[in-house]
């Protein structure tokens, strides 16, 4: 079975990859200026795109892992993924506080069947 992978920005990172039916993903904003919850708005459309590129969507999802740089803003995360997350097809999803490199202030990570 062969493996997909799309080059990241970074040397030795892959932004999307695609094996047996998944893909595996991950997204940072691209307007690093912007608050937790239009970082997150930004990362989710990010997410959109790579998994439309890889023949999938949201209402695919199996699991998602968000991290934050501060617990305190996750209610403003929370509230930009329940706008955009499909309803009827949540995938299951934890949240994990942690310190990202640069101005970034959230990373989304997910596996989405084909």
């Amino acid at each position: 079975m062969a493996i997909e992978r799309w080059a990241g920005s970074a040397a030795g990172r892959s932004r999307i990859v695609k094996h047996g039916g998944l893909v595996y993903t991950v997204a940072t904003a691209r307007d690093k200026a912007a608050s937790v919850g239009r970082q997150t708005v930004d990362a989710l459309a990010v997410i959109d795109a790579n998994l439309a590129e890889a023949g999938t969507d949201k209402s695919r999802l199996l699991s998602a892992t968000v991290y934050i740089t501060d617990m305190a803003h996750k209610p403003e995360m929370d509230a930009a993924w329940r706008t955009w997350v499909d309803p009827e097809n949540a995938p299951q999803r934890a949240c994990i506080g942690v310190a990202l490199e640069g101005r970034d202030l959230v990373e989304i990570v997910v596996t989405a069947a084909v």
